[in-house]
């Protein structure tokens, strides 16, 4: 597997792996917690060093996972989590990043994951009730105390991401970025390309549908948040599917998948971008994996950029889009 460099010099592997789905938000998980655990530990066999989880997955379960996952494979690996919610009887009920609740929540995830240090530490979203000054100051004072590694914002916006550098150098921002979800181009990647941060999309492959997973006759169950994302309704997703097709044409000219396509085509953005897609499978894990091999030319990445004018229906509801871009 290639590396990458995130910011203030966090080696990565050029693809990560989202552990969210192995405990919520895509339905029943149609393995065991030990099969999870299993493809955890093959991932690292296959490649991968840079592993995503949060808190509030879960809520707490998620961090439980990769810890137990990972433990034995510790000096190998980089672990992400993140800090910022609300959470009440087993469920998140808003935002919080005071000083105290980040203490408070990295002292928690340090124990569930069974780590001495949290590698990279993520404001999850942004809370309107705390000066980000006063975040990025916090979690400075727990990288001096060797609690954090690194400092990292979730679907900031370009302002807010400089005010927290200003503070404590911030060493990554990850929002969703993909093929049809571009809204970082405008300001967020160009002020990480100025301040050396570097960039992790979330959902590279659009919840499964750039990857050719999901077409319009697919129903989505309890518990699986495509559900209450707009542009999953039936009609925008017959109306997405050219983009789709499009992809894949160009994957059968590449012997290649349609998600190699997508995440090839991420991969070439930037040598500071480093996508965590997410899956439950092995298979997967290496298909993605193998993503990095594929080459595209300039034609392709034009033909490729050009499939944005082609997106119907919002990522998220009006409350999920009320949680992003601070």
């Amino acid at each position: 597997m290639q590396q990458r460099t995130l910011g203030q010099d966090l080696a990565v592997s050029a693809i990560g792996l989202g552990c969210m789905g192995m405990s919520e938000n895509y339905g029943p998980n149609p393995g065991s917690r030990a099969d999870m655990i299993g493809v955890l530990r093959r991932a690292v066999d296959q490649g991968i060093r840079f592993f995503d989880t949060a808190e509030v997955y879960g809520p707490f379960g998620n961090e439980e996972l990769v810890g137990e996952a990972l433990a034995p494979l510790r000096d190998q690996v980089v672990i992400a989590t993140k800090f910022g919610w609300r959470i009440e009887n087993g469920a998140s009920v808003g935002l919080n990043s005071r000083p105290d609740h980040i203490r408070e929540v990295v002292d928690a995830s340090l124990g569930r994951l069974g780590i001495d240090s949290i590698d990279l530490l993520y404001q999850h979203r942004v809370d309107p009730d705390v000066p980000i000054e006063d975040v990025a100051g916090t979690v400075g004072e727990l990288v001096a105390a060797g609690k954090v590694r690194h400092f990292g914002l979730s679907e900031a916006g370009a302002a807010t991401i400089r005010r927290a550098h200003a503070v404590f150098p911030v060493t990554a921002v990850q929002s969703e970025y993909s093929l049809w979800t571009r809204d970082p181009e405008a300001e967020v990647l160009p002020v990480c390309a100025e301040l050396g941060v570097g960039f992790v999309p979330f959902s590279p492959l659009g919840r499964g549908f750039l990857a050719g997973a999901v077409d319009s006759s697919q129903e989505f169950g309890a518990g699986d948040i495509r559900a209450s994302i707009p542009r999953f309704t039936t009609d925008n997703r017959s109306a997405n599917q050219a983009l789709v097709d499009q992809v894949r044409a160009l994957a059968d000219q590449r012997e290649a998948t349609p998600g190699q396509i997508a995440l090839a085509w991420l991969l070439a953005q930037q040598p500071w971008i480093v996508p965590i897609p997410g899956t439950r499978r092995s298979e997967r894990v290496q298909e993605n994996i193998d993503a990095a091999a594929v080459e595209l030319s300039g034609d392709d990445l034009a033909r490729l950029d050009a499939l944005a004018e082609q997106v119907t229906g919002e990522r998220y509801n009006e409350a999920g889009l009320g949680m992003v871009g601070r």
